[in-house]
């Protein structure tokens, strides 16, 4: 019987070809959402009936062009931070900052800090546009369900952001502790 190790090492090798794969998934959304936005309301109103992803927006198009730029911009912020996530995640593997033998570094803090400020910044966009759906549809206008429009799950992203938040806290600590220690020795 053949036992395979899987090491640290490859476990980052695999993460990171994962996070290149989803980092270039969210980054062709957010700009699919900016170029169908800017198509549909410069160039091509019927769109609006075949929004990215063939969502149906031309109620609210139809209805309030205004509003329909707030909700897309809404929609392309939200993917755009969520490609800047990914980014600094492949930034840091790529640049292999990680160091599991000294693994409490500034960078590595500054790392963390920077992931749990980006996702309060998706729960924030993505709330906001929920919340703006609701109100759409509270008027009477047709809109797709939230989960559609790329803007569902911000309270994930909220406890997501918060875990991260204590987390970068404790390596904030654990780093003050190394540097005591180091400056010991």
């Amino acid at each position: 019987m053949v036992l395979i190790k899987i090491t640290t090492k490859h476990l980052l090798q695999l993460l990171h070809i994962l996070t290149w794969i989803i980092f270039l998934g969210v980054s062709f959304e957010a700009g699919g959402f900016l170029c169908n936005t800017l198509y549909t309301y410069f160039i091509n109103n019927s769109e609006a009936k075949f929004y990215w992803a063939n969502l149906d927006l031309s109620p609210l198009f139809r209805q309030d062009k205004g509003e329909f730029l707030v909700i897309t911009s809404l929609m392309t912020i939200a993917a755009i931070l969520k490609a800047i996530l990914f980014y600094i995640i492949i930034k840091v593997l790529l640049e292999q900052k990680l160091d599991l033998e000294k693994p409490f570094q500034p960078k590595i803090g500054r790392f963390i800090f920077s992931m749990s400020y980006v996702a309060f910044g998706i729960s924030l966009f993505s709330n906001w546009g929920a919340k703006y759906t609701e109100w759409l549809e509270g008027k009477g206008i047709l809109m797709p369900e939230i989960h559609h429009l790329r803007l569902a799950g911000a309270d994930v992203w909220l406890f997501m952001g918060v875990v991260l938040f204590v987390i970068a806290l404790i390596f904030k600590r654990g780093i003050e502790i190394q540097t005591e220690n180091d400056l010991t020795v």
